[in-house]
């Protein structure tokens, strides 16, 4: 099996596409692209993310106003960060300066270094360069303890992109290599843990409308290494998945379509069984100048291991009215693999000694009222119900070796809702301030013994974050991440509660010079069972634009 693994450390030089969709400008202009790129790779503050990983309501965003440019800086990534998608940009940003690079580090050993280019080739293909390598090495304090945990966690990726322009499609071919290396808390049943991932990605998409039919096809060789795992040694996860979709019109405001995707597991070093995912989602769109509305359904069937036949439902519903009031409504679902990527998504600190069958999401339905009655604000109120089964969480489990994450399964459901505002103006200032609050509830059980699966989930989470540019060198971020877990009995676990600042000054043109803060108010809280965070923590560095 290593020559698998050389094999993709040799294509490490390949990433899977998610492209910038830049919206649309009255006026292309220098100072439009430059904030674009300064956008996709303002520096990410650490522990700015949610806690929890759950499907999402979706609401719209479309409106009959001419968008405004929104120059929004997301923080985002507590360690390990999810990948930061690489700049591709579109063809009316050529004259932007292409490439990136930066370099920053801290008070707990945290290093920040990032490097992506993007050449624009003959018959406008592009080809894009990424790396980036985040982590930290550092003392923590121990939760009810005075001693010390020597915390150490890197993560590593190295990418590249290329995708060649036909007449009347693209294709695209792809792919990434991934390393996260770090260690467990003191006591700890493993002391140290690897997860080696790579993966080839190859893909075609119809981009002419004078075709009877739209399509789009692909298929990924995916790779994925947990070399310290509770029971076994270098386990092993080879996956083949497969997408195509085709969408036919049958008038100008009608079209059907229908969306394959396709899962071939296969395990190595352990006793994991292979299995084969299929799901099928055949769908009816209409859209007019108020209505957009899919009717739909996922059909979801496993063969081999998690043998099963789902089906869950996919309807979207949107009534645009005096311009810019929408209102919405979803019922959706749908299929969520737990492989070995989502398993380091969810909890890199958790460990399983069983297969883990796939979470669905039964049911998702949602009513919202979405305005902007001034261009560049946004107010948004939803609520909904949310069913999941075989749903992700973990405990703390003590054996003969030590302690460690265990990684379990229930059925869950909660009752949720929400607000959210926004506002943006040009590139001068952003704000975006929501909540949401949700009440869950777990399959009923003897003496309710299944609560204690919810210890970690969150009850409420508020989020405020601002981005100012006073002067055209100068953004300053700010921001403020709340999570409140869900109370079992007369306990919780202490809420997240991280306040960060940061700012980057242009000392000259495409050099600029960046500071971050995180917890400035020293709160000590978890985001995952029993594993501390940083204290205060800063970090500094110089950014290149070239």
């Amino acid at each position: 099996m290593k020559k698998v693994q050389y094999i993709f450390g040799a294509l490490a030089l390949i990433t899977i596409p998610n492209w910038v969709q830049a919206q649309t400008q009255a006026k292309d202009t220098t100072l439009s692209r430059t904030v674009v790129v300064e956008q996709e790779y303002n520096p990410d503050i650490i522990d700015a993310s949610k806690v929890n990983v759950l499907p999402k309501v979706m609401p719209p965003t479309v409106s009959k106003k001419t968008v405004e440019y929104d120059a929004t800086l997301a923080p985002a990534g507590n360690i390990p960060a999810t990948t930061m998608e690489a700049y591709t940009g579109a063809e009316s940003q050529d004259k932007a300066k292409r490439g990136y690079a930066r370099l920053g580090y801290g008070n707990y050993g945290n290093l920040d270094a990032r490097a992506n280019y993007l050449f624009i080739l003959p018959n406008s293909d592009k080809l894009n360069l990424n790396f980036h390598m985040n982590g930290m090495d550092g003392k923590l304090d121990l939760p009810d303890s005075k001693d010390k945990w020597d915390a150490r966690y890197y993560r590593t990726h190295a990418g590249m992109d290329y995708v060649h322009a036909f007449r009347k499609m693209d294709l695209n071919v792809a792919g990434n290599f991934g390393l996260s290396n770090f260690n467990f808390m003191p006591g700890s049943t493993n002391n140290k843990q690897k997860f080696l991932s790579g993966d080839v990605h190859f893909g075609i998409k119809s981009t002419s409308e004078e075709l009877p039919l739209q399509f789009h096809a692909e298929t990924n060789l995916m790779f994925y290494e947990r070399q310290h795992d509770i029971q076994y040694q270098d386990a092993q996860e080879v996956m083949v998945r497969t997408k195509a979709g085709a969408m036919g019109t049958i008038s100008e405001e009608q079209f059907v379509g229908v969306d394959l995707s396709m899962d071939n597991a296969f395990y190595k070093n352990n006793l994991f069984e292979d299995y084969t995912s299929v799901e099928l989602n055949p769908y009816y769109l209409y859209q007019s100048e108020d209505w957009k509305i899919r009717l739909g359904a996922h059909v979801d069937l496993a063969f081999g291991f998690g043998k099963k036949f789902r089906v869950a439902p996919d309807v979207t519903a949107q009534y645009i009215f005096s311009d810019s009031y929408i209102l919405y409504a979803q019922a959706t679902g749908g299929r969520q693999a737990n492989d070995f990527r989502r398993l380091e998504m969810i909890s890199p600190y958790g460990q399983s000694s069983t297969q883990l069958d796939a979470t669905y999401e039964q049911l998702n339905a949602a009513l919202g009222f979405k305005t902007s009655p001034v261009t560049g604000l946004w107010f948004n109120l939803y609520g909904g119900y949310q069913d999941l089964k075989n749903n992700l969480a973990s405990a703390a489990i003590a054996n003969y070796s030590g302690s460690y994450l265990q990684l379990l399964q229930g059925n869950m459901h909660n009752i949720y809702a929400g607000a959210e505002v926004s506002y943006s103006y040009k590139d001068i200032i952003s704000f975006t301030a929501s909540g949401v609050y949700r009440d869950w509830k777990t399959a009923k059980t003897e003496n309710n013994s299944g609560d204690w699966l919810l210890y970690y989930m969150p009850s409420f989470e508020a989020n405020f974050k601002v981005d100012i540019r006073p002067v055209s060198p100068v953004l300053i971020n700010l921001g403020y991440q709340h999570v409140t877990r869900e109370k079992i009995g007369d306990k919780r676990v202490d809420p997240v509660g991280n306040l960060y600042l940061g700012g980057s000054y242009e000392v000259f043109e495409g050099i600029s010079i960046y500071v971050r803060a995180n917890n400035l108010l020293n709160k000590d809280y978890q985001y995952y069972w029993g594993y501390p965070t940083e204290g205060i923590n800063f970090m500094g560095g110089v950014s290149f634009r070239f």
